[in-house]
């Protein structure tokens, strides 16, 4: 499970359950039981009770809520649907919430003297259904509800973790030491560089040419497309580079992926597990 997937509007369907399953343990129902003695007593019947103390509306408002919720965060975080007739359990889920709100709606209105655990039911099991509903077109709820990571900085060619790169020894710009020379061991005026050293030499003459070209290949090549890291509004499915239309993948927002290639208006894409596909919807993508 993707914890990092998950948006706003799964955060207002979290916090709505665990009100529901609270309310579940208040008075579902509130008398006022007048001051009595002997015969002038009420019934037995007219005790306060909450939702655990009758199946029925534990099972149709409060656990159908519950259980609702559990359906929708756990398929969003998944990083594929699992279908059940047809329909994935964000679905069921949805249906769900509206089933228990709907019930408790005409519950509380179908009944009187309701208690604390009845409307404190009511509000949460609204506001989870709501935000169910809402959570996919909202933009304000789609956001992830944990920031994303940042990306790893790559560390500078030649420069260890911990060191500077630019101007050390070994970065490309950085001043060399002498040929023959040591670092840190500058060469004395008029020194000549020993006859063993003029093989060495002749050897670098003749492959700075080969160098020269591959440098002025690879800005030329890198000109053309480099990899970066980004991240989706919404998930999107990520397809075979072999242009199979069934997905192997689903990226999640809230997450970091690299992308290696362009692919006409489509990205090739790298998972963390290494796979790699074809994102072909790329509009309103972060960049990381």
């Amino acid at each position: 499970m993707n914890i990092r997937s998950l948006t706003r509007g799964d955060g207002v369907v979290i916090g709505a359950a665990v009100v529901l399953f609270i309310a579940s343990f208040l008075d579902f129902k509130s008398y006022d039981k007048p001051a009595c003695s002997g015969e002038f007593c009420p019934p037995a019947s007219l005790d306060s009770f909450n939702a655990w103390d009758s199946l029925g509306l534990l099972m149709s408002i409060y656990l159908a809520g519950v259980i609702a919720a559990a359906l929708i965060v756990v398929s969003r975080s998944m990083p594929q649907q699992r279908k059940i007739a047809g329909l994935d359990l964000g679905q069921f889920g949805v249906a769900f919430a509206v089933f228990a709100a709907w019930t408790a709606f005409w519950t509380i209105i179908d009944g009187s003297n309701s208690g604390p655990g009845q409307i404190l039911g009511l509000l949460a099991v609204l506001i989870l259904a709501a935000g169910a509903v809402a959570a996919p077109l909202v933009p304000a709820l789609k956001g992830p509800l944990m920031g994303a990571p940042k990306p790893q900085v790559a560390q500078p060619y030649g420069g260890q973790p911990g060191q500077p790169g630019p101007g050390g020894y070994g970065y490309p710009g950085a001043q060399q030491p002498p040929y023959g020379g040591q670092p840190g061991q500058p060469q004395p005026y008029g020194a000549q560089p020993q006859p063993h050293q003029d093989q060495p030499q002749a050897a670098q003459q003749q492959a700075a040419p080969a160098a020269q070209a591959q440098q002025a290949a690879a800005p030329a090549a890198a000109a053309d497309f480099a990899p970066f890291w980004f991240a989706v509004p919404v998930a999107r499915p990520l397809y075979a580079e072999d242009g199979s239309p069934t997905p192997i993948a689903e990226l999640a927002p809230g997450t970091w992926y690299l992308a290696v290639e362009q692919r006409g208006p489509g990205l090739v894409a790298q998972t963390q597990d290494g796979r790699r596909g074809v994102l072909q919807d790329t509009t309103g993508i972060q960049r990381g």
